[in-house]
């Protein structure tokens, strides 16, 4: 069974900065592509970032690029997001997110990925 746990969020004024971490139980975690994708209130989940198994290239929305870097650690089972310079815009669940295929072609679409954590909420003040 797989779980993904995130953690790092919280509340931050504008312009400020949050790392959110996401713990990844199994053995198989260096094979997955994985990504993070958000969901504000009344607004469907979106795409923010993803990174290959190999940690190679990195893909990322054009809201958050110049802004947010992931990362992963394979020897710890962690894929990392920090974001920088958060806007009020930013405010959402944020969702961690684990693709078994690697597919390339559906790198940023939320129904390629096949395991999800249960979020953590970033809120950003103006």
């Amino acid at each position: 069974q797989v779980q993904l746990v995130e953690s790092g969020g919280g509340l931050v004024q504008a312009g400020g900065s949050l790392r959110l971490a996401c713990v990844v139980s199994g053995r198989t975690f260096s094979t997955y592509r994985m990504g993070w994708f958000r969901q504000a209130p009344g607004k469907e989940r979106e795409f923010v970032a993803t990174i290959p198994w190999s940690g190679g290239t990195t893909y990322y929305a054009d809201s958050v690029k110049g802004r947010f870097t992931i990362s992963r650690d394979n020897a710890k089972n962690t894929v990392y997001l920090q974001m920088n310079s958060l806007k009020p815009e930013d405010t959402a669940l944020y969702y961690c997110a684990a693709d078994k295929e690697n597919l390339y072609s559906t790198r940023d679409s939320s129904a390629a990925y096949d395991y999800w954590g249960q979020g953590t909420q970033v809120t950003v003040s103006s």
